[in-house]
């Protein structure tokens, strides 16, 4: 049985290309963290595939206080997660603004963190950070 999928989000500075995350204070997967005991499965892993992810999106904008259009999904990328619950997909959106939303961020108690400050997170976290870093950088 397939979850709720969950997000990353991440900002990529148009002009320097500099990548940063949105770290929530649960970490970095929007917006409930996955159990202890989750795993990532392998990148070619893909039961189903995701075609309406617009619901989603909506929900982080919302949840984020920014307006519609502020964030979008990566169509490219998808990550699967195995829970106890079940199979959990895990998409890749961006921030569409110029700058990071840090204010939206700090609203919720997050932040943005570049990959090299991710020590903190679980290594489920670590795993997924890397996964959607590679697929941006290409």
């Amino acid at each position: 049985m397939n979850q709720h999928p969950r997000l990353i989000l991440l900002h990529k500075q148009s002009t320097s290309g500099r990548v940063r995350f949105l770290c929530l204070p649960s970490g970095i997967v929007a917006f409930a963290p996955f159990p202890e005991q989750a795993a990532l499965h392998d990148a070619d892993y893909s039961p189903t595939v995701l075609n309406q992810p617009t619901a989603i999106i909506r929900q982080a904008e919302l949840q984020l206080g920014l307006p519609e259009g502020a964030v979008d999904v990566e169509a490219e990328f998808q990550a699967w997660v195995d829970t106890p619950a079940g199979d959990v997909p895990v998409l890749l959106a961006y921030f569409t603004t110029i700058d990071p939303p840090f204010e939206a961020a700090e609203r919720i108690g997050g932040r943005f963190i570049a990959i090299t400050e991710s020590r903190a997170l679980s290594e489920l976290e670590r795993a997924l950070l890397r996964r959607a870093y590679e697929h941006v950088l290409g």
